[in-house]
């Protein structure tokens, strides 16, 4: 199984608040965002890391390059500057379209304990991807999910609505169909991870979401502390 990160972004609201590193550097309990990724990847099976990263930040280059000579397993660094998420993943797909991959954003933060559970159960699943969520909401603009009883993933909101218990992770393990609708979605000029979420279900691509009791995203500088404290079992 492969694992794919998107660091593309410019981080720009850190740099404004006075984070001088770049988002995949920054530390959290004394480990680069980027490189706690790609050590939980390693310890949950990981057959190859992708990695993509903007083309404006040589620190950033420099470290993907020391860490390339010495990884565990194979890292794959696409070069590109991007213009959303969704572009940044079709730039990964090519390395993604012939097995199961599980696909992040560098600033995602979650319980490795749960992340491992999610895993296997993908794993072991016969679903197109397996999504996970939260009921945790601390997001300046949250993509509700609808489900069934038995946790189908059956709608994507900007709102909360009726049966919508959860928001996105931002953590998604998909198939090889998923890369397909991703084309799809790109030769239709769609742009945002959210509307390709919502084409896949439009697709029919069966989908189940996930429960993690917290995952944190790392946008403001004031978001490290929650994140650190988090991690370190620090609930606030």
């Amino acid at each position: 199984m492969k694992f794919a990160i998107i660091s593309a972004g410019e981080g720009s609201r850190l740099s404004q608040e006075g984070v001088a590193l770049p988002k995949p550097l920054v530390q959290l309990n004394g480990v680069a965002m980027i490189d706690r990724l790609i050590q939980i990847f390693v310890r949950n099976g990981a057959d190859e890391v992708v990695v993509i990263i903007n083309n404006e930040n040589q620190l950033t280059k420099e470290h993907l390059a020391k860490l390339q000579e010495r990884a565990e397993v194979p890292l794959e660094v696409v070069v590109k500057t991007t213009l959303s998420s969704m572009h940044s993943f079709y730039e990964l797909s090519p390395y993604l379209q012939d097995d199961k991959f599980c696909l992040t954003t560098v600033d995602t933060i979650f319980r490795e304990e749960e992340f491992s559970t999610f895993i296997e159960a993908f794993k072991q699943s016969d679903a197109d991807g397996c999504m996970a969520v939260t009921d945790f909401i601390d997001d300046e603009k949250p993509l509700y999910i609808s489900t069934d009883s038995a946790l189908n993933i059956i709608g994507f909101h900007d709102e909360a609505t009726s049966g919508c218990r959860y928001i996105s992770g931002g953590i998604y393990c998909l198939t090889p169909a998923a890369v397909k609708t991703l084309h799809g979605c790109m030769e239709k000029g769609m742009s945002r991870m959210r509307n390709f979420q919502r084409q896949l279900v439009a697709d029919g691509l069966r989908l189940k979401a996930y429960p993690f009791t917290k995952i944190l995203d790392v946008d403001h500088a004031g978001d490290i502390v929650k994140a650190e404290n988090f991690l370190a079992g620090k609930e606030e």
